[in-house]
């Protein structure tokens, strides 16, 4: 017994079959090598994405530090500058003097936290200053913020005054770093 198909069928029932054998490979060809190839395809362009915008952040910080890394060794050749025996306490005791507000000076405390790893302390002083006028205070402020000696003003406390009116009593946190 002899099985022979294509004698049995006709010519239209046989390209009936053929075209669903195409249309079985067609589809087995797209579902096991195309579509895995597309989605490699836009899995390795999304990576591809992720990667690029990794590398510019890269390069972005690496910008930033450099650019911080320069300002830290300008920094340390600004501080080696300063005159020997350079301390807060007393170039702001000296400021307050030029700038004619050392009478109203209630306190100054001092305080000094090291750093063990950069080799630079950080020396802080805290100011009272009653009765100021506003002229007087921005004079000592622009003193202070604009020398040579990398001084700055980390807090400012302003109260209106209780004696004279028009003046204010101030609060001033000052700091630097020192080797």
């Amino acid at each position: 017994m002899e099985f022979n198909l294509k004698k049995k069928l006709t010519k239209r029932e046989q390209y009936a079959v053929y075209a669903a054998g195409c249309v079985v490979l067609g589809f087995l060809l797209l579902h096991f090598m195309i579509f895995p190839l597309m989605e490699n395809r836009k899995r390795l362009d999304k990576s591809l994405a992720i990667k690029t915008r990794t590398l510019q952040e890269m390069q972005n910080l690496k910008s930033e530090y450099e650019a911080l890394s320069g300002q830290s060794g300008l920094s340390g050749i600004n501080l080696s500058q300063r005159e020997k025996g350079f301390t807060l306490f007393s170039f702001l005791d000296k400021l307050s003097g030029q700038a004619g507000i050392k009478d109203h000076i209630t306190y100054m405390k001092p305080s000094t936290t090291g750093d063990k790893e950069g080799g630079y302390r950080l020396s802080q002083v805290e100011l009272k200053i009653k009765a100021l006028n506003l002229k007087q205070l921005t004079s000592y402020l622009y003193m202070i913020e604009t020398s040579r000696n990398m001084v700055f003003v980390k807090r400012l406390s302003l109260t209106q005054s209780s004696n004279p009116e028009g003046f204010v009593d101030v609060v001033l946190q000052v700091e630097t770093y020192e080797t």
